[in-house]
């Protein structure tokens, strides 16, 4: 929340939240009417507030006579020392309405406290900044972040603050650390939006307010006559990017921290990055990171997911022999995590994923299309969707959302097995050439985990390139000399009659 919001002008200081205007630290008199009036045009000041806004605003719609706004208008300059003909504060913009045009520095009566580590983390979106001349195309720098704050709400694991207290500071010369303290945010989004000719300009930065370090910044351009998508690419990029982006600055903070001190938001963004690893030792080390997570905070949803998702892995990987257990444990934290949070989505994504474990692809796509419903630009379930949709003979669908996982999220963890899910939805069709170029980028991408490397040795097989495949093969039994087919399987169920034929033919080819 914005909280006591002062705005401070040559020697006065209009106070929202008390309904105060002071002028040398005394008290102004001033009508209630008067006082909303200078109100709104302070809180709009970077534009002409029309007559009509005026009696929305001021009058609640009702239907007053020019004269009377004039009068408002008289009165406000009045109490300021100002006048028509000086228009010091407020402007005539003849036959459009009326302007604030002092300079205005925003503050609070008490400093906020920034938002404590151990909470979520939180964002303000900003107005975007319009550059050049005023046209009609400059309201996409109010309604882009507008879409932004609507979107952002959705993330269960994000604090968003509202439109009324992010928009105040429009135009405000502050820095981050200003922004950071008057809105009580850890991070904000700043943008500046410019028309290049036919084309429209949109640059974008995600700021730490504690620092004012950039995170991360992206730069976008588009033609007038496609706004709409334009606007919808631009968003759900940075939806995306928000995902990955503050969760990895996240642990890079706490990393800084000694491991007895970290909360639990710090302890499960650390237990994040071992997560996505997919080993044995790292998989060990996120447990412990989760479980300290969720001794800190028991009503911390996306910590008992985390837990759900790394018995998953645990399966998944071959690190268990008791497949039964590994499931049991995981559908338990998982179940947990939802009745905590009916509507976080990574907790559908995980046990969208223990299904898997039971070759239940059906029943796994259920919960994976709910995590994408309640985030339709949570890239991780979209990839997710695709990988059930290849191996369940639906390789058209599959592609097309493993596509758009990619682009969302380019530099996401689990980007090596987007890669072999494109392959995967190329075996199921038996263009086994062009799976062969997309497990191989897979195969050599950072992180790639054991079995990528078997998907790597079969598709191989099928495309003809044996040595490619013997390679492949014998990288995955020097990183882990027990695996067999059955581990393929466990780890692929495929119900597509071809898919899992031609795997077991190149497993069998192979010695596997």
């Amino acid at each position: 929340m914005l909280g006591v919001m002062i705005y401070r002008f040559g020697s006065y200081e209009l106070d929202t939240a008390k309904m105060e205007l002071r002028a040398d630290g005394g008290l102004r008199p001033v009508e209630p009417q008067v006082f909303g009036l200078l109100a709104l045009l302070v809180d709009n000041r970077e534009r002409v507030v029309s007559t009509d806004e005026i009696l929305e605003k001021v009058w609640d719609g009702r239907i007053v006579s020019d004269a009377a706004v004039a009068s408002r208008v008289k009165s406000a300059r009045q109490v300021l020392g100002d006048d028509g003909k000086a228009q010091r504060f407020i402007r005539t913009v003849h036959r459009q309405g009326f302007r604030f045009v002092a300079p205005v520095r925003v503050e609070r009566e008490t400093a906020a406290t920034p938002a404590d580590h151990a909470s979520r983390p939180s964002i303000a979106v900003l107005p975007f900044r319009f550059l050049g001349a005023p046209c009609p195309h400059a309201t996409i720098a109010d309604a882009l972040p507008h879409e932004l704050i609507v979107d952002l709400a959705r993330l269960r694991w994000l604090s968003v603050t509202a439109r009324g207290s992010s928009f105040r500071l429009r135009g405000a010369d502050a820095d981050a650390g200003e922004i950071g303290r008057l809105l009580g945010v850890r991070y904000c989004i700043c943008g500046t939006i410019e028309l290049r000719g036919t084309h429209l300009a949109v640059g974008v930065e995600l700021v730490d307010t504690r620092d004012g370090s950039v995170v991360w910044a992206e730069h976008f351009a588009g033609a007038l006559g496609e706004v709409h998508g334009f606007r919808e690419e631009i968003r759900a990029s940075i939806l995306a990017a928000l995902e990955i982006r503050i969760p990895l600055h996240e642990a890079a903070l706490a990393r800084l921290v000694v491991s007895e001190n970290l909360d639990a938001w710090s302890a499960f963004h650390l237990g994040l990055q071992h997560m996505y690893r997919f080993n044995r030792r790292d998989n060990v080390a996120a447990r412990a990171l989760f479980q300290q997570a969720v001794t800190l905070d028991p009503g911390f949803a996306r910590a008992h997911a985390g837990l759900s998702f790394l018995d998953f892995q645990a399966a998944f990987m071959g690190y268990t022999d008791d497949l039964g257990n590994a499931i049991e444990l995981a559908r338990g934290n998982v179940t947990r995590a939802l009745e905590l949070d009916p509507l976080e989505p990574f907790a559908h994504f995980a046990m969208g994923r223990t299904y898997w474990l039971e070759g239940d692809l059906e029943g796994g796509l259920v919960w994976l299309e709910r995590a994408t419903n309640i985030s339709p630009n949570y890239a991780q379930g979209i990839y997710a969707r695709a990988w059930t949709e290849s191996l369940s003979g639906r390789p058209a669908q599959g592609r097309t959302h493993v596509d758009l996982a990619m682009r969302l999220s380019p530099l996401d963890p689990l980007h090596y097995a987007m890669l072999a899910t494109r392959a995967f939805t190329h075996m199921a069709r038996g263009e086994h050439a062009e799976a062969a170029a997309w497990v191989e980028r897979a195969a050599r991408a950072p992180g790639a985990h054991v079995l990528i490397a078997l998907i790597a040795a079969v598709v191989h097989v099928l495309a003809g390139d044996r040595a490619r495949a013997d390679a492949w093969a014998a990288n995955a039994r020097a990183r882990s000399p027990g695996l067999t087919r059955k581990d393929f399987f466990r780890a692929f169920p495929a119900t597509s009659a071809a898919m899992r034929d031609g795997a077991a033919t190149a497993l069998a080819t192979l010695g596997l």
